[in-house]
């Protein structure tokens, strides 16, 4: 795991152009706090920051190997979990290997198979390769979109990295947002290849980008594809544990201390159960680790999404699996520190809007960092088995837009509501002045948006109405919803040079559980079926009869009372650029009410404003509005 950045300029010379680079790399300090390195040649740079997870001595980037006809050169950011696989493919084929990194064998893989080598891999990642022999760049990304890349074309060439900071540090990528960036950040539908900022893009999840002197090219090498399932229903409980098991076996190696994020719901305990397992099987271990708030599991007050506590469910697992497990547990000081403010947005570079759920999740990974350079996460199995409540409502079922976007069955609760001196408007966007609302007109962007999500999706011959139905809503969440929550994962887990794996993000996993018939991921009354009952023989039944509840969200009133307090010192400085996306009146209205704000939708208007605030304060965006 590293940060990855680089300057391609085909009518430059780059030799001379070493201070740039480095000022690129060097933003990727905290995704690879173990080392860097920087390789410039006339017309390509690359830079690498380092997180060594496997072969600590011998993984150093960027990493070439020289040829005849020019020197093929790789900066590597991911894991490959087949890579001994490979190795042992490439030797018979020749190849000879001078360290134990999957860096290496990813470079040797290139040399061999060329871009085709993406097609091999099982992994997280997100890679480039100057190909000198040919004068070409080669952007790689995994299929999940686990990695975060980015790039930004120039008059001849491209800049890239991991995060847009590396590539806004390059002086002539200018930090502009437009109407069209703020509809990208406001809608909450991870539009692919959208990258907010103007004149960037990301490499989109299972794509080849080829820059030459020629242009840019862009190839899919994987998408998610509609496929008849042939198994019967006992045959697709029994692949997917032997999946589970494959994928956990993969994605345990590593050469640091390792752990599990356990929420003590049914994805997390399964896999932290599997891997405990696993690890008992070698005579080893498991650590894990669970986000807590002070007073929550005390004073819990349930809710429409949340109707129990984490901790005692968690501590259930921890019983059973016999893993050494620490409760991280986070107070409201931290959670409103405005340096921890700083932090987040810093690793995000937008003001994402989660509040909260971004704060503490940084606090998390902080703290874990402490005890763990790598963490396995259940990010994607709700998405992908069904776990969120959008799945089974019939307003998701019966609307024409995301189905977490539909009535009330919004991620975080919220539906719409009636704003004075105008019609109803979406709550997110309900501390929008009125103009850029209007601008905006978000809900023909998620309308046009998902006519065209919609449109990817092949329909089986003769697959009946409602299979089709649930068919769309499960792409839609594994190829848009879900990289939403993987991409604050990496950049919070990054940003404290900690590696998060996410097992149910395996692409053979996906593919697979994906085409299998809804009726049998519901098979049993409750949701993730196959899930449950792939994972029924390890897991406690306090759990596997638990109601699914998101990740959690502090309750505490000082919590919310901090945030009035810092909205309420932004209105002391009226000439703030903020004002010009936020009213300055519905704000001071927000900060001056009594209402409590006991819940993370009820709190977000205030999040998002401090968010805006500080991001306008970091990157002194250009904002291109109407």
């Amino acid at each position: 795991m590293c940060g990855i950045t680089g300057w391609v300029a085909f009518d430059h010379d780059l030799r001379t152009e070493l201070p740039t680079v480095d000022a690129m790399t060097e933003t990727m300090a905290c995704r690879g706090p173990d080392g860097r390195g920087t390789h410039v040649e006339e017309h390509a740079a690359l830079g690498h920051r380092r997180l060594a997870i496997i072969d600590l001595p011998g993984g150093s980037q960027p990493m070439g190997v020289p040829t005849p006809h020019g020197t093929v050169s790789i900066v590597y950011a991911g894991e490959t979990y087949n890579f001994a696989e490979l190795r042992s493919e490439l030797a018979a084929r020749g190849h000879s290997f001078t360290t134990r990194s999957d860096t290496e064998v990813v470079l040797r893989g290139y040399l061999e198979w060329g871009e085709s080598v993406a097609e091999r891999l099982n992994g997280m990642y997100a890679f480039a390769v100057w190909d000198a022999r040919e004068h070409k760049l080669v952007m790689i990304r995994d299929r999940a979109g686990i990695k975060p890349f980015y790039y930004y074309p120039t008059p001849d060439g491209v800049l890239f990295g991991s995060e847009p900071k590396a590539i806004l540090a390059h002086p002539i990528a200018e930090p502009t947002v437009t109407a069209d960036g703020f509809r990208e950040l406001f809608a909450f539908i991870k539009t692919p290849g959208h990258a907010v900022w103007e004149g960037m893009r990301e490499v989109e999840p299972g794509t080849v980008v080829t820059v030459s002197a020629t242009g840019i090219r862009t190839t899919r090498y994987w998408t998610l594809e509609t496929r008849e399932h042939t198994d019967d229903r006992d045959t697709t409980v029994a692949r997917v544990r032997e999946l589970l098991h494959d994928t956990m076996r993969r994605q345990l190696v590593a050469d640091v201390p390792s752990c599990t994020l356990l929420s003590g719901g049914l994805d997390s305990s399964a896999m932290t159960a599997i891997a405990a397992a696993q690890r008992a099987a070698r005579g080893e271990t498991l650590r894990s680790f669970a986000v807590d708030f002070a007073g929550l599991t005390e004073n819990f007050v349930a809710d429409e999404l949340r109707p129990d506590p984490d901790t005692p469910f968690v501590h259930d697992v921890v019983k059973k699996s016999g893993t050494v497990h620490q409760d991280i547990v986070l107070g409201s000081a931290e959670m409103t520190d405005p340096e921890v403010r700083r932090k987040v947005i810093g690793a995000r570079d937008l003001p994402s809007g989660l509040g909260d759920l971004d704060t503490s999740l940084y606090l998390l990974f902080k703290a874990i960092r402490e005890h763990a350079t790598m963490a396995l996460s259940g990010e994607s199995a709700d998405e992908l088995f069904g776990g969120y409540r959008q799945f089974f409502a019939p307003e998701a079922h019966a609307s024409t837009t995301f189905p977490w976007l539909a009535g009330h069955q919004q991620f975080f609760g919220q539906g719409r509501r009636e704003r004075r001196g105008g019609p109803s408007a979406p709550v997110r966007q309900s501390l929008l002045t009125d103009q850029l609302s209007a601008a905006l007109d978000l809900d023909h962007y998620i309308q046009d948006s998902y006519h065209d999500a919609v449109a990817a999706i092949r329909r089986l011959d003769g697959e009946s109405d409602a299979e089709w139905r649930m068919r769309k809503i499960s792409h839609l969440h594994l190829t848009r919803f879900v990289r939403i929550w993987l991409d604050r994962k990496d950049r919070m887990s990054m940003a404290s040079g900690l590696e998060v794996r996410v097992p149910f993000s395996d692409h053979r996993l996906v593919e697979y559980v994906y085409n299998a018939p809804w009726a049998w991921k519901s098979f049993d009354g409750k949701e993730k079926s196959l899930l449950r009952a792939a994972a029924a023989d390890v897991l406690p039944r306090s759990v596997l009869e638990r109601r699914k509840s998101p990740y959690p969200s502090t309750q505490d009133p000082t919590y919310a009372a901090a945030l009035r307090e810092q909205c309420a010192d932004l209105l002391t400085t009226p000439g703030h650029p903020v004002f010009d996306l936020i009213d300055r009146a519905r704000l001071r209205e927000a900060v001056a009410s009594d209402t409590p704000l006991t819940d993370q939708a009820s709190r977000r208007d205030l999040e998002r404003t401090l968010d805006l605030a500080l991001w306008i304060d970091m990157y002194a965006p250009a904002l291109k509005l109407p």
